[in-house]
């Protein structure tokens, strides 16, 4: 017994929880979703019961890792820079490490990311239930999460390219999961190539900074490059804006803004998992750990801010235009995207990245409520066009209260965590504003005018959700008048208005009439109403229950933000302004077939919205044509060499021939003479000699 205590103390420190073994919940936070993907594949031989069986539990024992390690973060015990497998032998010029690094906004990022996957893998079990391709599936979001979790964690760009790299291709088999409707195959290709395009720049920035300070290892860069940045400074903004230009592509920005509303073909457990704690938050999450270089390039730092500031303020715009609703969240999620890369751009020399991180776990738990509750409406409602959703929570109440806490935190009501996170960003960039920088002039104008138009899509998105039907609303009417018809009987009336009796004085009894069918919702359980498992349901409500109270969080020594010299007047301000803008809409709604207040808009207006302004001609005329004739020209310049080259031995064969016609083929009676006494001679010396 002593010698397990002994053993048990030597391994684990109950004060600070640390692990003195080479195994680290930072490495199971990585690899149980991977061995998830590997184990559904190989060993459930077809079964989708034991492929939900092996998802549900690796992703939770994942979701255990990131808790974990985050608890060992708060306790001091976490190791900052635990190994994979060692470092590569490549010389001396270059160093790769490939070590992982644990710090507090990676601790609670890795949680996110577990939590929200884990959400996703037993909601999909209900929602492809009947999928054959259910397997791939889970599967592929297993790995997807293990990529995720490698860029959270990573201390090395090497790492974080292959996380980054193998999140852009599980995209493209959840985006094309039903890959024979040739809808989704088009979203996935385009989501496939519009993100590689941007990754090229990406790839080269990372690599010019990992020459600049002979080492892959993030911090190395990030001390390197901080030291010479006055020195270097064209190159550090180089490197810095094709860096930039990645994390653009990868998370949907201006001009790459394009391809995320299209990969809403994909199913909703993948759209949910895309756009909640994944894949365009991963751009967020990368230059969170390079914030001191981004600092110091203001070139850089401009582009970002320029690049987030028009996509937050058009995608919102296109948000309440749309009439598929769940395209209004892909739109949502590129606005609320660019908010988190502003709350990095607006940070000065010498700040964190909390505010960014802050809004990224935000928009976590409220992005990844809100889809898979539509998922879940959806299925009840039979699409998620504004017909089908019109009325959707009067008539099906088991989510109406997730996705009410849904539409809050994204609005940004008080006090719940997009409240918090969102107006911390704007006081940043009103403190930025007022000390004259451009970057934070551009930042607060977009995020003023984001904060209105989020406070109208969500508030048009709730209308339609809870619009009744007119018989609903005369039947309410009934109800309120029948309740205030009280008058006097008088005994007469009472006599009159009696049971009626018989003739010896005994009441007769009469049938009551059959009380008429009332409206079936499904508050409470019953076996005929779709609705997700147990499992599934605990999970969404978890996300509820963070989307309230994650932002206390800046209350804990997690996030380093000074919460308490916000401007109280301007967060009012921007209260009301939301309230004004919420009536508004209200008031737009009134008189709207499905009270949707985006009615009001010209149809050509909402028509381009929907197609997202037809930015697909514009690549098409800007890249495609002039690439599509570069290659037509070039592939006809080959053909003419081809050409050329393969007449070359019929031209030589045909001059052959025809300067073989000039002569008889017979060799001279002079060159005979010649050549005769040439070699007379040559035998007369060699005889002499």
């Amino acid at each position: 017994m002593r010698a397990s205590t002994v053993l048990a103390s030597s391994v684990f420190d109950q004060h600070t929880l640390a692990l003195h073994l080479g195994i680290q919940p930072s490495h199971l936070a990585i690899l149980l979703p991977a061995a998830v993907a590997a184990l559904v594949v190989l060993v459930t031989r077809g079964s989708s019961r034991a492929a939900f069986v092996v998802a549900a539990t690796g992703s939770f024992l994942g979701l255990l890792a990131a808790i974990a390690l985050l608890a060992q973060q708060v306790k001091g015990g976490a190791v900052v820079d635990p190994r994979t497998i060692g470092a590569l032998p490549v010389g001396t010029d270059l160093g790769i490490p490939l070590r992982l690094h644990v710090n507090d906004l990676a601790a609670l990022v890795s949680v996110a990311v577990a939590l929200v996957s884990w959400t996703v893998q037993l909601f999909a079990r209900w929602y492809l239930f009947s999928d054959p391709r259910y397997r791939q599936f889970a599967a592929t979001v297993g790995l997807f999460t293990a990529a995720m979790q490698l860029v959270v964690l990573s201390g090395d760009v090497l790492l974080t390219v292959v996380g980054w790299e193998l999140m852009g291709w599980c995209s493209y088999l959840l985006i094309g999961h039903e890959s024979e409707r040739g809808k989704a195959r088009r979203a996935a290709y385009k989501a496939f190539i519009v993100t590689r395009l941007a990754d090229a720049p990406f790839l080269v920035g990372l690599v010019a900074l990992a020459i600049g300070a002979h080492s892959t290892s993030i911090s190395a860069i990030v001390t390197h490059w901080s030291t010479v940045a006055h020195d270097h400074h064209a190159a550090l903004a180089a490197a810095m804006i094709c860096i930039v230009c990645g994390v653009a592509g990868k998370s949907a920005q201006f001009p790459f803004q394009d391809w995320l509303p299209d990969a809403m073909e994909g199913p909703t457990p993948a759209s949910a998992l895309i756009h909640a704690a994944t894949m365009v938050a991963a751009g967020t999450v990368v230059l969170a750990s390079l914030l001191p270089l981004l600092e110091r390039s203001d070139p850089a730092r401009l582009v970002l801010t320029i690049s987030a500031a028009i996509s937050t303020v058009l995608a919102a715009v296109l948000a309440f235009c749309q009439h598929d609703l769940k395209k209004l969240l892909a739109w949502s999620t590129v606005s609320q995207v660019g908010l988190m890369l502003l709350g990095l751009a607006v940070m000065p020399v010498g700040g964190t990245a909390s505010l960014g991180i802050e809004h990224l776990l935000a928009h976590a738990m409220f992005k990844a409520l809100l889809f898979l509750t539509f998922g879940w409406l959806a299925v009840l409602a039979g699409g998620t066009a504004v017909e089908r959703f019109s009325g959707a929570l009067n008539r099906h109440r088991g989510p109406r209260t997730l996705v009410g806490i849904g539409l809050l935190s994204l609005a940004g009501v008080p006090p719940l965590m997009g409240f918090v996170s969102k107006d911390l960003i704007v006081d940043q960039a009103a403190r930025q504003a007022v000390d004259g920088s451009l970057v934070g002039q551009i930042a607060f104008v977009a995020l003023i005018c984001v904060v209105a138009l989020t406070a109208a899509y969500t508030t048009r998105v709730w209308l339609i959700l809870t619009r009744r039907t007119g018989s609903q609303r005369v039947q309410t009417l009934r109800a309120i008048e029948d309740s205030y018809d009280v008058r006097d009987v008088g005994i007469v009336e009472m006599l009159v208005g009696s049971a009626p009796v018989d003739a010896h004085g005994r009441p007769v009894e009469i049938p009551e009439p059959e009380p008429e069918p009332e409206p079936v919702y499904d508050d409470e359980p019953d076996p005929s109403v779709p609705r997700p498992g147990a499992g599934a349901r605990a999970g969404l409500q978890l996300l509820a229950i963070f989307a309230i109270v994650g932002g206390a969080l800046v209350f804990t020594p997690l996030l380093d933000i000074d919460w308490r010299h916000s401007d109280g007047w301007l967060i009012a301000a921007a209260l009301v302004l939301m309230a004004a803008v919420a009536l508004l809409v209200r008031w737009m709604s009134i008189g709207t077939v499905y009270g949707d207040a985006a009615a009001r808009l010209p149809l050509p207006l909402r028509s381009s919205a929907s197609r997202g302004l037809d930015v697909d001609a514009v690549y098409q005329r800007a890249v495609a044509r002039p690439v599509l004739a570069l290659a037509h020209a070039v592939s006809g310049v080959e053909s003419r060499l081809d050409r050329t080259v393969q007449s070359a031995p019929a031209v030589t064969t045909a001059l052959a021939r025809r300067g073989a016609s000039w002569h008889t083929r017979k060799p001279e009676t002079g060159l005979v003479a010649v050549a005769l006494g040439l070699v007379i001679a040559a035998l007369v010396g060699a005889t002499l000699w």
